[in-house]
């Protein structure tokens, strides 16, 4: 990674986090985490440092020093109903961090080089016909779009200090152990999986592997700027990603969840596996990013593997 040495997580300790975490100490890295877990400042005698923040009194500028790479992934989880007081959770979680993170930069002896910051392809909105890439500026109509909106617009303040910046637009993250997959994949485990709502939504998906990777990817790659599509490059409409689950896993595809089925338990929640986008990852592979899991099959046979040797 060059110059890149020093490197501050907020929000470190979710799933992107923690295998981020766990690649960049394989690299020979110092890893800083901003948590508000109090049971992670015990862990500090390893290679990972954890640093209290965003409460009364904390000052992490005073532990962080000069800084080369700082990644925000912090913000509220959006896998929880949408009730009025939910959604404005999930709005202001994401932009009291960036406020904080600007405060902090703003007080270090050396800015740091990179900042990168998590974001959704809820940008999009939804659609079954279209396909969205970088390019797309026109965002869409619904909650996820305006929060996404409202999220990165926060972010200018930090590019406005001179810092190169990377937006981050994830898709569906694949993992076996954490995220939304598991609870996707926990119908075919006991042999009640089948279609979600029409199956003719898109998923736009991308192995955790992947993620971690094209994290260390934008960082190194000094040209890479602004919005970054963090998808595999084949999406799949939901039937498809049904019947791959039903076949790696050798579990039967059979009874569908309708649409009013979701809407009734989710609310508007269930606009995320209801709804979906085409988002293909055209500024990663123009920029010479190589997948490691480019297809759908592929990704899950690994899952299922690492789950298997668990």
């Amino acid at each position: 990674m060059g110059v890149y040495v020093k490197i501050v997580i907020a929000g470190g300790t979710g799933l992107i986090g923690e295998t981020l975490s766990s690649l960049l100490v394989e690299r020979g890295h110092e890893v800083f985490i901003l948590t508000r877990d109090k049971k992670k400042y015990s862990l500090n005698s390893g290679p990972v440092h954890y640093i209290s923040w965003l409460h009364d009194g904390a000052k992490p500028e005073e532990r962080l020093g000069s800084v080369d790479v700082m990644i925000n992934l912090a913000g509220s989880t959006i896998n929880t109903r949408w009730s009025s007081k939910g959604k404005e959770k999930i709005v202001t979680s994401r932009l009291s961090a960036v406020d904080e993170l600007h405060r902090i930069i703003n007080k270090l002896p050396r800015k740091p080089k990179v900042f990168v910051n998590a974001s959704a392809i809820g940008f999009y909105g939804t659609s079954e016909k279209e396909e969205y890439t970088e390019r797309t500026e026109q965002p869409g109509n619904d909650f996820l779009a305006d929060t996404v909106v409202k999220w990165e617009t926060s972010v200018k303040k930090i590019e406005k200090e001179g810092i190169r910046t990377v937006l981050c637009r994830f898709g569906l993250v694949l993992d076996d152990q954490q995220g939304a997959f598991p609870l996707m994949l926990l119908p075919y485990r006991f042999f009640i999986g089948g279609t979600i709502g029409s199956g003719n939504q898109w998923v736009s998906w991308i192995h955790v592997q992947d993620v971690v990777r094209a994290i260390l990817f934008v960082i190194e790659n000094e040209l890479v700027k602004g919005p970054v599509n963090f998808t595999a490059p084949s999406p799949v409409p939901m039937k498809k990603f049904g019947r791959a689950i039903s076949y790696i896993w050798e579990r039967p595809h059979w009874l569908p969840v309708p649409s009013f089925v979701l809407k009734v338990i989710l609310g508007e929640m269930s606009l995320l596996l209801l709804k979906g986008q085409y988002v293909f990852p055209e500024k990663l592979l123009k920029s010479g990013f190589v997948f490691h899991y480019p297809e759908l099959e592929m990704a899950l046979k690994a899952i299922a593997n690492h789950s298997n040797s668990v």
